[in-house]
């Protein structure tokens, strides 16, 4: 088995900013009259809203796996590595790498070594300071709440209305992802990293993407505190 070892933890930090009202759900185990139907996750102390880091890795290793052409309705695991070959095998490994495997798997050590420890960390992203003092200062709200409804096909007619609460437009959070490297391990990983970033950019996070919600930039992202946002502006993730 290949001795591996620890030689650097790379940072990646950005401002994310809103294009487009975000909605985390809260998941509300009660009903108000005359509240919110769906609200969104906020911090229990400050009650500001924050993205959480988990929802920001499902959906970016989600991504990574249908552009890998082996998405499946798990998580990819070894024996997909296994079952892969060429260009895809290459990319099923640098997921695995990144994301890691499930614990259930029954590997071998000189297995497990081929993969390594899951290589990726995300951060929760808070509100930067300086946007939500100033919104608090403005005496803007730190939420919208919109109304929305089912159109009957037949009649017209707009039914089952429902309000939605979303982090509107324009708000700001910080970033942050570590990602650690291993004797043996290339640029490679934070190349898929920052495809993966590039990835979100093109569709969205949270719920009701596909009805606008969601849509996130990446502004003054670095690399080890070094500006790389050049780097991850010029980034293809299909090729080209």
């Amino acid at each position: 088995m290949t001795q591996q070892q620890l030689t650097a933890i790379t940072t990646i930090t950005a401002t994310l900013e809103l294009v487009t009202g975000l909605r985390i759900g809260a998941g509300d185990s009660e009903m108000h009259i005359g509240g919110v139907d769906n609200t969104v996750i906020k911090h229990p102390h400050t009650q500001s809203p924050y993205i959480p880091g988990s929802s920001l890795k499902g959906k970016m290793r989600s991504l990574l796996e249908w552009r890998s052409g082996a998405v499946k309705e798990e998580a990819l695991g070894w024996k997909d590595y296994e079952k892969a070959s060429g260009s895809v095998q290459a990319e099923v490994k640098r997921i695995l790498q990144l994301f890691g495997i499930s614990g259930d798997a029954k590997l071998s050590l000189d297995d497990i070594a081929t993969i390594g420890p899951t290589r990726i960390s995300f951060w929760d992203c808070n509100l930067n300071p300086a946007w939500e003092a100033q919104i608090r200062e403005d005496n803007f709200s730190l939420t919208e709440v919109k109304s929305e409804n089912r159109i009957n096909r037949i009649s017209g007619v707009a039914e089952h209305p429902r309000q939605t609460e979303r982090v509107p437009a324009g708000a700001q959070f910080d970033f942050r992802l570590s990602v650690k490297k291993l004797s043996g391990d290339g640029d490679d990983l934070i190349t898929t990293v920052l495809q993966g970033l590039k990835l979100l950019e093109l569709d969205s996070v949270g719920g009701s993407g596909s009805r606008g919600y969601g849509k996130v930039k990446f502004v003054g992202l670095k690399i080890d505190g070094v500006d790389a946002q050049t780097r991850l502006d010029t980034v293809r993730p299909f090729g080209g």
